[in-house]
């Protein structure tokens, strides 16, 4: 199958080059802030920047190997890097998938409850810990024997062999997309689409001020996932292709734009952050 041309590559380079860059420094811009500020280390913030971090984690483990890769017009990890770059891509982003779809859950119990909570670190410190834990326990298995990690695309980045035809690996990949795609995309589903059709129920009745707080941190949550999904859904459906589709259905060219986009995930998030929540636009004016 044909790769990339010189200038495909390069082109490529310029895009992660870019995600690189941007990705690192506005995930720092929100550790160091959320480090600077105890104002900020509420039990919503501290799931945002466990995002954050493993955003982090993919521009310097992940994409700097990929941008590195397509600069020489190959590969240059080498089999073991391959899997660390396959493994480390799928654990974060899998990390941050769960992590959205606890803070739909949050955000839900939050706003359908009449009485106001406290604050509770506790839970958020252990939906922080499981998010990383239920992570390896999909991501570390092709790591020892249940399918396996390998190139993909345009010969320069690596992930889960999507095109594997053992059944085996097909039993992974299915198990992969249900428990880690699915599940908590249906989850977050349900949760918004409950507490939109709340919001709009009493839209028209007086609310407080720290109610209002809740809806516009609410909408701050949803652009987040909905700028998360779109970011990753045509790599998902690109993954489907190449797993059940007919062979060399997808294309280098085909698989590496879902593939950047999904990486430009780790740009847009923090972004968010900043431009919708007013607890962070306050520190940073006081800075």
């Amino acid at each position: 199958r044909a790769g990339l041309s010189r200038n495909g590559h390069t082109i490529v380079a310029v895009f992660l080059g870019f995600i690189l860059f941007f990705g690192f420094l506005n995930n720092l811009i929100v550790l160091i802030l959320f480090c600077k500020f105890k104002t900020l280390r509420n039990p919503v913030n501290m799931l945002l920047l466990n995002i954050s971090i493993s955003d982090m984690l993919v521009c310097i483990s992940g994409t700097t190997l990929s941008f590195a890769s397509n600069i020489h017009g190959k590969w240059i990890g080498g089999e073991h890097g391959c899997r660390w770059y396959g493994f480390v891509n799928s654990c974060f982003g899998i990390v941050s998938l769960i992590s959205l779809a606890v803070l739909s859950y949050e955000r839900y119990s939050t706003l359908t409850l009449c009485n106001k909570r406290s604050a509770d670190y506790r839970k958020a410190l252990l939906a922080v810990g499981g998010s990383w834990i239920y992570s390896l326990v999909w991501t570390v298995p092709p790591l020892i024997g249940w399918s396996s990690y390998g190139i993909e695309g345009a010969g320069t980045s690596c992930s889960v062999r999507w095109s594997s035809e053992s059944a085996e690996s097909t039993s992974y990949i299915i198990c992969l997309f249900i428990f880690c795609l699915v599940i908590p995309v249906m989850v977050m589903m349900y949760c918004y689409g409950r507490l939109l059709y709340a919001v709009k129920q009493v839209g028209k009745i007086h609310k407080n001020t720290a109610r209002k707080r809740e809806y516009h941190v609410l909408f701050m949550v949803i652009t987040t996932v909905i700028c998360y999904l779109v970011c990753w859904i045509p790599y998902g459906v690109i993954a489907l292709l190449a797993t059940f589709g007919k062979p060399g259905v997808v294309t280098p060219v085909a698989s590496i734009i879902p593939s950047i986009l999904a990486k430009s995930s780790t740009v847009c998030n923090p972004i968010i952050y900043i431009l919708m929540n007013k607890q962070v636009r306050y520190v940073i004016l006081k800075l």
